[in-house]
């Protein structure tokens, strides 16, 4: 069968047979003959003759989809015949090539409006999703523009906003981080009818650091929390959900005093090494926490002995960090330059990034990698962008652009949303991402 009515240059190219493959399910399953094609077609005509395959098995559920293609398990981003020639592979042999779904926005949600800079967002709950602001206020988002939540009491602007127990239904503890220097603790009841929005009080107040706070890390079991703070420290928290049984979201009057002054805690402990602003901290295992720093270094600390069992030096001070991808293993961390540096530490000589990539144009905010994939990520920047990227091209798969100034946060949502805030004051929705 020959598919020839895509051809992209004029005159006649060269043919190659190709066989397709997908993980993906049907309708979006071609047949697995062996066809020809043009060489001289890039990605976008395979996506065409894909799509052409696909209408022709006659299946109502199907609806034309932009695809991408890989070759050796590499995302293609050339001619067909550039690529085979970069790699050295025969054009005389069948090629297989793998479809996915282009991992790129489909919808923009009317963003959500703030009274100042948006800082902070924690898309971790399926159930909502916690942004901080530069007003000092948390806010819960049930949704693009529905505010259920205010978290009020913070006397300085919010950096950093944690969900700490997200699975189960009911009640759910966040965690925010100020330049006030202090940590807050709040209690949501997911459940519970009210009137939106609902303003709420801290039911206890971390204290210890003596300078801003500006990143805040939970552990998975979610017994403890961590931050990081510009005094160079990182302290480790006790959640305690069970402090005086269960605790009210509503304000309660003890002895005539909000119950939130009668509530501090005191840090757990207090890990030393780094020796500049810990910009961020991140606690993927229960027993390793990760940080970022502006002394240009990443290290991995042992929570039970509090020691750095690795220190990366990059050049740059970072800004961002987080722990993911392949294995769960790879770090990847942004700041005062452009580019996005990835690392394996399994791998010896540990200091060399695995994955560079430089398509922004200013300092990078923030970085994320998807839950549920080992190959994808986002970025932020100061350049106003939020890119979404796949470890097996060095080009984003997607440039999102619906801010007007600079990107402060960013983070996924239900697996197919990105979530970013900024300096234009608005928390932006794009949707319908999908990432196999």
């Amino acid at each position: 069968m020959d598919v020839d009515m895509v051809e992209e240059a004029e005159g006649t190219s060269r043919k190659i047979q190709v066989r397709f493959v997908t993980k993906l399910k049907p309708p979006f399953k071609v047949p697995n003959s062996v066809i020809s094609i043009p060489a001289n077609l890039t990605r976008f005509g395979v996506s065409s003759v894909i799509n052409s395959l696909l209408e022709a098995t006659g299946d109502p559920d199907y609806k034309p989809e932009p695809f991408d293609i890989l070759i050796d398990g590499e995302l293609v981003r050339m001619s067909l015949e550039e690529f085979l020639a970069v790699k050295g592979i025969s054009v005389e042999k069948i090629l297989e090539i793998e479809y996915t779904k282009v991992v790129a926005p489909r919808k923009e949600e009317d963003p959500a409006l703030h009274d100042d800079w948006v800082s902070a967002v924690d898309g971790s709950s399926s159930r909502f999703f916690l942004t901080g602001c530069y007003d000092g206020l948390g806010r819960v988002w049930e949704g693009a523009g529905l505010c259920t939540y205010i978290l009020e009491g913070h006397t300085d602007a919010i950096t950093s906003v944690s969900v700490i127990n997200h699975k189960g239904a009911g009640t759910c503890t966040l965690a925010t981080a100020s330049n006030d220097r202090t940590l807050r603790l709040w209690k949501l009841n997911l459940d519970e009818a009210i009137e939106h929005p609902m303003k709420i009080s801290a039911f206890k107040i971390l204290s210890g650091h003596k300078d801003t706070v500006k990143s805040v890390g939970t552990q998975t079991s979610g017994e403890m929390i961590c931050s990081g703070s510009w005094d160079s420290t990182i302290k480790l928290w006790q959640t305690e959900f069970d402090v005086e049984g269960d605790v009210s979201i509503k304000k309660r009057k003890v002895k005539d005093q909000d119950e939130e002054s009668q509530l501090e805690g005191e840090a757990v402990s207090t890990l030393l090494g780094h020796t500049q602003h810990v910009s961020s901290v991140v606690w993927p295992q229960r027993d390793t926490i990760y940080s970022a720093s502006w002394d240009h270094s990443v290290r991995k600390w042992d929570v039970e002995t509090g020691k750095d069992s690795l220190n990366i030096f990059c050049g740059k001070a970072l800004n961002c960090l987080d722990v993911g991808g392949e294995g769960s293993a790879l770090i990847v961390a942004g700041g005062s330059d452009p580019v996005l540096r990835i690392w394996d530490p399994r791998k010896p000589g540990t200091s060399a990034p695995v994955f560079q990539f430089a398509s922004h144009t200013s300092w990078i905010s923030a970085c994320k990698w998807h839950d549920n994939s080992w190959f994808h990520l986002l970025s932020a920047s100061y350049d106003g962008k939020v890119m979404l990227w796949d470890t097996r091209t060095a080009w984003p798969l997607s440039v999102i652009e619906s801010h007007s100034d600079k990107v402060l946060c960013a983070d996924w949502w239900r697996s197919d949303s990105v979530i970013s805030g900024g300096a234009d004051s608005k928390v932006c929705i794009s949707s319908q991402i999908s990432v196999q």
